[in-house]
């Protein structure tokens, strides 16, 4: 199977998932419980996403210089500083552990 193949097949693949949400009754999301679990679906997703991609390179566990820049930024967050000094303050403790190392 080719690259623009797997391409096609994904991009359907996304469509087909996408219009099947749309075949889900609204009322189904009106039950406190089910609203909830989509809602907690959500971030629990961001959050594996931001761990994979942070401690993860390829099949491989690796601690560099995004670690510490995360726990910056979290910590930032968590005191509630506004988002783009959050994100200046984790890229330049990454640039200058790496400028470091």
């Amino acid at each position: 199977m080719t690259l623009w193949q797997l391409i096609i097949l994904a991009s359907i693949a996304c469509f087909a998932l996408k219009f099947v949400g749309y075949l889900i009754p609204p009322a189904l999301f009106a039950r406190p419980r089910p609203a909830r679990v989509a809602n907690l679906l959500t971030i629990a997703l961001l959050a594996a996403l931001i761990a994979v991609q942070t401690f993860g390179q390829g099949e491989k566990l690796v601690l560099d210089a995004r670690v510490p820049a995360v726990l910056a930024a979290a910590g930032l967050y968590a005191l509630k500083v506004p988002f783009i000094v959050v994100v200046i303050v984790a890229a330049g403790v990454a640039a200058g552990i790496r400028a470091l190392t």
